[in-house]
């Protein structure tokens, strides 16, 4: 009993290692592919994963702000340090959740939608016809994408930090009777531009993570219907996990 337990862990290990490598080799062949991006394609694929996902980025980090700001300013007011609400909310939007759940929501659209797009040419072996033609599948499928999502990302989240400190201030002037000027002087008081920054740099990975797990996703889907929709929720699933454990390190390395 042991020992078939032993052999499935080190199964998953050895897959895991295997998964990496290929997402590695990935990676550094779409780096190598870079210079023959299509720029019809990179300002195409900008629109359908960059601006299509604004929306719903914009109502996330809305309600994020403005529940930040429910829970701080009752606490601040209460120990009489009401004049540190709106720093607070504005360092945290632009450190941390206005780059995280911008990541969380575009790994939900858009990595799914890269996988189950490429994963579905290659169910139906259009992938095959374009090697037949010639053409580079990582150039035409996975370089506009690239940076197409880590272009992107960092324009999204700026909308993030804006939107998300506004709900704030919402909140904070409407609700719990803090004063526009006390709001406004106590982000120019605390915030500083690194804390932007940061955030938009962490960004360009969250991007890059997200089109990179998509990418492999799709290419690597099995036959038919049921492969497409596991390479779909492997997508998802895997870009979340990197996000999170990137943003960790990442943090380390810019707010040491």
């Amino acid at each position: 009993m042991v020992m078939m337990f032993l052999e499935k862990i080190g199964e998953q290990v050895i897959g895991g290692l295997e998964n990496a490598g290929r997402i590695m080799m990935l990676f550094i062949q779409t780096i190598g592919r870079l210079n023959h991006a299509n720029f019809k394609h990179v300002i195409r694929q900008m629109a359908h994963l960059g601006v299509d996902s604004l929306l719903i980025v914009k109502l996330t980090t809305l309600f994020t702000g403005m529940v930040l700001t429910v829970q701080t300013a009752h606490e601040f007011i209460k120990y009489g340090a009401q004049a540190s609400v709106g720093g607070v909310v504005a360092i945290a939007m632009g450190r941390e959740l206005s780059p995280v759940l911008t990541g969380v929501v575009v790994a939900g659209r858009v990595g799914a939608a890269i996988a189950a797009e490429i994963g579905s040419m290659k169910v139906t072996e259009q992938i095959d016809a374009l090697r037949v033609m010639a053409t580079n599948p990582i150039a035409y499928l996975v370089v506009p994408r690239l940076i197409a999502c880590v272009i992107m990302m960092p324009l999204l989240v700026v909308f993030a930090d804006v939107i998300g400190t506004l709900g704030g201030y919402l909140v904070a002037t409407l609700y719990s009777n803090i004063s526009s000027y006390t709001f406004l002087n106590s982000i120019k008081v605390f915030a500083e531009v690194s804390d932007v920054t940061g955030g938009l740099i962490k960004s360009m990975f969250f991007g890059g993570i997200v089109a990179i797990i998509g990418c492999h996703k799709g290419l690597t889907a099995a036959p038919g219907a049921e492969g497409v929709g596991k390479a779909t929720t492997g997508s998802v699933v895997t870009s979340m996990i990197l996000i999170f454990i990137s943003n960790y390190f990442l943090s380390l390395l810019l707010y040491r």
